[in-house]
């Protein structure tokens, strides 16, 4: 179908893509398959870290980079792949997501030394940003608000088992005669097959614009928040908060995200377009998100650190210890998802979340290296219960308020800022993690010979605990199961924030069609033009 230029009736190109209940399911198994592989490169190697990093003579600040590259890329991507989706083939960019993280994997698997895995891992990330957005979108393309919290509970039960559940697999790999490379080569023939699927039962019109591609804010917005980013990894380690290291950084960073401010408020099709940050909704929206990405990837990174080191358990073990939080995620996102689309209402289900995610983390705030695990799988489950409540939800809760030509742009921001939470998260808890973790190990160690050989050049924390002398290890550990808790009471006082910003979402009705009709007051005279693929 195609329509000329310039109509005022936005949900044209939205109704008739619309489909059936077994359409829908049989083009969710190629989308439901990337997502799986995207979300799995990220976690996989979250329990198979330590033996990695000491297999490639690494350290504790390197040990975070790994995690943290991934995301930094995926977070700088992420906008430019939603706002593509926008005025090209949704398809094409989800084939072409998966062609760049396979990419990334095999190149991974092939490292040789730390830096090599941190440079690959950031093309495995390009990939990841592109799928973690495109597939929310694509969803967004297919059924309306109203039809699509059960749909969405798959994608959660997806998300859940792979956040979760891919430490699992990565512990049985490492501890596996295959070792650790195969974390990373395990993914690409699953990747094969989601291209396999999509092309095979992926149908979807594209939205045509003759506006110009607004490569300024493609460039800035990326390039702000990377500056961002490695400010965030490297302050408190390689140089202090306060210091002009840190002022140049800071500096730089405001400066390309003021002149990317100024850019889309200038350019005719803008990357992220300001008037969706005009809706309450994607403001708070964005705010919660932050504090659900810390708490998704954060807990996932630092518990697989945390029954390693501190508690003595093996990568599989590891894996296994945190299956109480893979249930409460698929639990959740699974019967919430159902319960949106037969109530029709959101926001009690984001209340109830952001409580649970606030409460599992200050609970989890309290262990140490000798909490009982029965009681830390309970805290774990609490904590699961809340993430999966809550970030599938609020990608529902900003969709409903999107017309199509907006859905890439508006669901890639939110997507965008959840990762960035992440990302973030991850790089400042890391570093809060390596400093408490010396102070605890120069305390418990003094005066005690050998003791240099806890701590590499730098202070760095080294992570081959099994070389270390047994009084040194005792220490370490100790060290490392004490030095945890601090990193999720710092969560916890995030996921707040969060909550409060659910607080003053306001409710609306979900649409019970794609884009919104012509006589919403919101559908605006679109530029694009829907061509059938």
């Amino acid at each position: 179908m195609t329509k000329p230029t310039g109509t005022h009736d936005t949900s044209l190109a939205a109704s008739d893509v619309e489909m059936t209940h077994r359409q829908v399911l049989e083009a969710l198994s190629g989308l439901l398959t990337a997502m799986f592989v995207a979300m799995l490169s990220g976690t996989i190697v979250a329990n198979a870290l330590p033996r990695i990093i000491g297999d490639l003579g690494g350290n504790q600040s390197q040990y975070t980079w790994v995690v943290t590259a991934t995301l930094l890329a995926a977070t700088a991507t992420t906008p430019i792949w939603g706002k593509l989706s926008d005025r090209m083939s949704k398809k094409l960019l989800v084939q072409l997501s998966i062609c760049v993280f396979v990419l990334g994997s095999v190149l991974a698997g092939f490292s040789q030394n730390t830096e090599m895995l941190i440079g690959f891992r950031v093309l495995q990330g390009l990939g990841m940003g592109g799928l973690q957005a495109l597939v929310q979108i694509v969803l967004g393309s297919m059924v309306s608000p109203r039809q699509r919290g059960r749909y969405m509970g798959y994608f959660g039960a997806v998300m859940a088992v792979a956040t979760v559940g891919g430490p699992l697999l990565g512990g049985v790999i490492v501890d596996s005669p295959l070792g650790w490379r195969w974390c990373f080569w395990v993914g690409a023939p699953v990747a094969v097959v989601a291209l396999i699927l999509l092309q095979k039962t992926l149908h979807l019109p594209v939205l045509t614009a003759d506006t110009p591609i607004d490569w300024k804010g493609a460039l800035l917005i990326p390039g702000g928040i990377s500056v961002l980013l490695v400010w965030v990894s490297l302050a408190g380690g390689d140089f202090a908060w306060v210091s002009w290291p840190s002022a140049a950084f800071v500096f730089g960073a405001l400066a390309l995200i003021v002149a990317a401010v100024v850019v889309e408020r200038r350019v005719p099709d803008p990357v992220v377009p300001p008037r969706l940050m005009r809706q309450p909704t994607m403001v708070y929206a964005i705010v919660a998100s932050v504090a659900v990405g810390t708490a998704m990837f954060g807990s996932s990174v630092f518990l697989g650190q945390y029954f390693q080191i501190a508690r003595g358990h093996s990568p599989t073990e590891a894996g296994l210890l945190m299956l109480p939080m893979i249930a409460g995620l698929m639990l959740a996102t699974t019967i919430t998802g159902q319960l949106v689309t037969r109530t029709g209402k959101w926001k009690r289900f984001l209340v109830g979340g952001t409580f649970f995610v606030v409460a599992g983390l200050a609970m989890l705030g309290t262990i140490d290296h000798a909490t009982p695990l029965w009681r830390v799988g309970i805290f774990m489950a609490v904590m699961g219960i809340g993430v999966g409540s809550t970030m599938q939800n609020l990608i529902l809760a900003v969709q409903n308020g999107l017309d199509y030509r907006d859905l890439g742009a508006g669901t890639s921001t939110v997507t965008f800022f959840r990762t960035l939470g992440g990302a973030a998260g991850v790089s400042v808890l890391g570093a809060v993690v390596a400093a408490r973790v010396s102070a605890l190990i120069a305390e418990g160690l003094a005066g005690t010979p050998g003791a240099s050989e806890a701590t590499q050049s730098g202070g760095s924390t080294s992570l081959d605990v099994a070389s270390m002398p047994p009084q040194v290890r005792t220490v370490v550990e100790h060290a490392y199961g004490d030095a945890t808790a601090l990193v999720f009471l710092i969560s916890a006082a995030l996921a707040v924030i969060g909550f409060v910003a659910v607080l003053f979402m306001r409710e609306t009705s979900l649409r019970t069609t794609i884009g919104f009709t012509a006589s919403s007051p919101d559908a605006q005279a679109p530029d694009e033009q829907p061509v059938r693929t």
